[in-house]
């Protein structure tokens, strides 16, 4: 079976911006607390969560009060779209790496579980959002990742099948709602690895074709 769609993550596969919500969440969080979320918290708990689900979690964990939720979260969302604007870059690796998967006849979609408005953002100056098939936030689907529902949902309305598929994804959440959906799962360390000769590769090694 020949692959027809690559479905890609977002934050630390398309656009390497994890670091970018780490410092804007941390930002936003030391106006009503003291606590700092480390880089290997940041990896082992909170990477690739939506920021209502980290909210929960500090509250769980007894560092912020529920009250300040609303406040920390559109706080996080404007030191999130700051950063953005100064950080993010056209990225030609990725805008090749798009173009050369459709002219192979490939379809291309994105889903992540950031908010719409940041994620456009990010992919626009990325330069690959018009390049997209189909794009879907958290704000799109009912259950985030780790739940499958969006790309289960990028699949039934594009018509392919799972076996016809591969999903890029770099957190653990994200990789286990890849790997739910029967589709094949590249997994990646961070955005610098998705590339024409990578994708190249897992292709050649998963699907009965040349690849391109």
């Amino acid at each position: 079976m020949s692959l027809k769609l690559v479905m890609f993550d977002m934050d630390g596969v398309l656009i390497d911006a994890c670091d970018w919500h780490k410092e804007a969440f941390n930002k936003a969080l030391s106006e009503y607390t003291d606590y700092i979320i480390t880089e290997e918290e940041h990896y082992s708990t909170f990477n690739g969560l939506p920021t209502k689900v980290k909210l929960k979690k500090l509250t769980d964990m007894g560092v912020l009060l529920q009250e300040h939720h609303k406040d920390v979260g559109e706080l996080k969302q404007e030191k999130t779209l700051d950063i953005i604007h100064s950080k993010c870059q056209h990225d030609e690796t990725k805008v090749e790496l798009i173009k050369w998967l459709k002219e192979n006849n490939v379809k291309v979609a994105c889903f992540t579980n950031s908010i719409r408005k940041t994620a456009c953002l990010m992919l626009e100056k990325a330069g690959v959002f018009s390049s997209l098939d189909m794009f879907l936030s958290n704000q799109d689907v009912d259950k985030s990742k780790p739940d499958p529902e969006g790309y289960l949902k990028i699949l039934k309305d594009l018509e392919i099948d799972p076996d016809e598929a591969m999903i890029v994804e770099d957190s653990p959440k994200g990789l286990q709602a890849a790997r739910a959906t029967g589709c094949k799962v590249m997994q990646v360390n961070n955005a610098t690895e998705v590339n024409i000769e990578n994708i190249r590769r897992f292709i050649n090694e998963s699907f009965n074709t040349h690849g391109g």
